[in-house]
């Protein structure tokens, strides 16, 4: 049998105690002998065993910690790629995208009647042209680029009280709240563009955002889904009469890694109350609103 030499013995081999040769020792094939040293104590073996038992578990702690690490980084990743995947594809592809959504919808819904609701890809803006994050930090850039008809508009004076030219739909608001900060920068709104509504049940009430509505100019309406859909569906305080673009924040992740579409509630209020409202949807479908996918 070939010896072993200390040179051959990977980094963290750990001899075991009871096989464990020095060097210039011979080992019998058969048998082999140990002996105990009386001046020793007892304690010495079990307490050595018990302090490699302790490394080997924090190693295997640091080793899981450093696995999970990753596997959140490349998930957040992939996240971020199946989004960009989304948005970037052409309108031909988003229009099969968003009729898969709306089947989850109108589940019940017979192929005529969901073929009623389909948002064709002639209304779906092409954005293929713009290969940068989706972010809100580029969100000025992203319309000044892909949507200058857009961007002409938001900067003219609005002509009647409650008749953005936008509505940004967004899933949270908190989110809502940052979306309305970066619609009222300068280089948007230029100097006579209008007011910039913020829309969302949190905080206020459907009978204060009527009222605010029909006394307001607005260039840009932010809201979430709920209340974009109610102030749609159930009063006549926000109107379509001037609405060109209907921007769908999907690149947004709530605290759940969700998006907007991911959270059925949401997605119903998008398709049924928001671009299924009749005034829209029948807009929509004469191609005087285009819907945008951010």
């Amino acid at each position: 049998m070939a010896l072993v030499r200390g040179d051959d013995l990977e980094d963290d081999f750990l001899a075991d105690d009871l096989v464990a040769l020095s060097d210039g020792e011979e080992e019998d094939d058969d048998q082999f002998t140990t002996e105990s040293n009386p001046d020793e104590p007892d304690s010495v073996a079990p307490a050595a065993t018990s302090a490699t038992s302790n490394d080997k578990k924090r190693k295997r702690e640091r080793a899981r910690e450093k696995f999970k690490e990753k596997k959140r980084i490349k998930l957040a990743a992939s996240d971020q790629k199946t989004e960009r995947s989304i948005t970037e594809q052409d309108p031909q592809s988003l229009a099969e995208y968003l009729s898969t959504l709306q089947s989850k919808t109108f589940s019940k819904m017979s192929s005529i009647e969901l073929n009623d609701m389909h948002i064709p890809a002639s209304s779906i803006a092409d954005t293929c042209i713009w290969t940068g994050p989706r972010t809100l930090d580029n969100l000025s850039d992203f319309i000044v680029k892909v949507l200058p008809s857009l961007r002409l508009r938001l900067s003219q004076r609005s002509k009647a009280s409650g008749s953005p030219t936008l509505l940004f739909v967004a899933g949270a608001a908190l989110r809502v709240a940052d979306v309305t900060r970066v619609l009222k920068d300068h280089k948007l709104r230029g100097e006579k563009g209008g007011e910039v509504a913020k829309l969302f049940a949190k905080h206020f009430k459907l009978a204060e955002h009527v009222a605010y509505l029909r006394r307001t100019k607005v260039g840009s309406a932010v809201g979430t889904p709920g209340r974009i859909g109610k102030l749609l569906c159930e009063t006549d305080a926000l109107t379509v009469s001037a609405l060109t673009h209907i921007i769908l924040d999907i690149s947004y992740r709530d605290s759940k890694k969700r998006n907007m579409f991911d959270i059925p509630e949401t997605r119903d209020e998008v398709f049924k109350t928001v671009l299924g409202a009749p005034k829209v949807l029948q807009a929509i479908k004469e191609g005087k609103i285009q819907v945008v996918l951010f």
